[in-house]
């Protein structure tokens, strides 16, 4: 099995997913800024910060549980996993906003979840068919199924974040509507170079 000395941050997954520059910037610049929305996705994360451990309707629940994989080379933590009587877990991921997330940025939530479930695989030797998000707005959750093309995505994901930490360098900026909702804007100034073809433009 490959031993990898440098985990990478489950964070980094979603990160990457949503803008390689901004994973760069944070995980590799070592910068941050805070905005209206990360504001709220700590405010939704308090609920789950805090270990602790209880049981309803005969189902263990933990929160905050640390998680790696060393399979992949992956460390985090999980927000909230729900274990069944037989020792199954079903990762819960918190989030704000509500379940009519735009198609790209529910494909981040779906890999970050997906990677949790991987790394509770390998923790407990149990398969993770599914888990949920949940989320805050609508305080309802999102059943995700954990299929071999998620799986191939998670997969790719961590491939391209390795390679993007080990070169250190910042990949160009793009300009485009994940700009508006970025932390980062205003360290990256995307606006004062020129965009990228845009992937996103077209979408809602």
């Amino acid at each position: 099995m490959t031993e990898f000395p440098d985990p990478i941050p489950l964070s980094a997954l979603q990160h990457w997913c949503y803008c390689p520059r901004q994973c760069a910037l944070i995980h590799v610049e070592q910068v941050f800024a805070d905005n209206l929305y990360t504001l709220r996705g700590q405010a939704v994360h308090k609920q789950v910060d805090q270990p602790g451990v209880e049981t309803r309707a005969g189902v263990r629940v933990e929160r905050a549980l640390p998680v790696w994989s060393d399979r992949l080379g992956l460390i985090g933590k999980a927000d909230v996993v729900e274990f069944e009587a037989d020792g199954t877990p079903y990762p819960v991921e918190y989030k704000h906003g509500s379940r009519n997330k735009a198609a790209w940025i529910a494909a981040c939530d779906d890999l970050q979840l997906a990677a949790q479930a991987m790394c509770l695989e390998d923790m407990t030797g149990k398969a993770v068919p599914e888990g949920a998000l949940f989320y805050a707005s609508s305080k309802r959750r999102r059943a995700v199924v954990i299929d071999a093309a998620l799986r191939g995505r998670v997969a790719a994901a961590v491939a391209a974040v390795r390679a993007l930490l080990d070169a250190a360098v910042l990949p160009a900026p793009t300009f485009d509507k994940r700009c508006d909702k970025c932390s980062l804007a205003d360290i990256c100034q995307p606006a004062a170079r020129p965009a990228a073809a845009g992937l996103f433009d077209s979408e809602a």
